[in-house]
């Protein structure tokens, strides 16, 4: 299913540049397939957990129910974070990039973990090496899992479905 351009949907039309980049009212742009960036940060230590995106409809449930709803690209679907897991994303602020074109959530976590791998952030490696020499390696920056996914999900990342233990 494709999702339809924000702004042909819920929002009012797109004003003037002025009207977006300084005006009053949430006028979001998304991309051709009606998608928006969307960063998510703990609202206390406003560490980012994760980057996912939003159609009008995950956009609008966000926010007229404060918990994040986005869109799976993936799987081609609407989907409330935690839903499978319980590990609800509440939402506490939502930030407007200056020209509407990317979304930045404040939540608070129940359960504490954003990663669909188990980790609080998705956001759980970094490049070790920056630079000419780089050699591309990664370094892991959480040692432990909030959950372990096989534990958790129904179904395999690809869809199919996981015996459990």
């Amino acid at each position: 299913m494709r999702s339809a351009p924000i702004e042909r949907v819920w929002f009012p039309q797109r004003g003037t540049l002025l009207e977006i980049e300084e005006g009053v009212q949430l006028q979001p742009r998304s991309d051709e397939r009606g998608l928006i960036p969307c960063v998510t940060q703990d609202a206390t230590t406003l560490e980012v957990r994760m980057v996912a995106v939003m159609n009008a409809e995950a956009l609008v449930l966000t926010l007229t129910t404060r918990q994040a709803h986005y869109w799976s690209r993936s799987r081609q679907k609407l989907w409330g974070k935690g839903e499978q897991r319980r590990l609800v994303q509440h939402v506490e602020h939502v930030l407007v990039h200056d020209d509407q074109d990317c979304m930045l959530l404040r939540v608070r976590i129940e359960g504490g973990a954003s990663c669909h791998v188990g980790y609080r952030s998705c956001f759980f490696r970094e490049v070790t090496r920056l630079g000419p020499r780089t050699d591309f390696a990664l370094n892991s920056l959480e040692t432990r899992k909030v959950f372990e996914p096989s534990q958790v999900y129904q179904t395999a990342q690809d869809g199919t479905p996981m015996v459990k233990p």
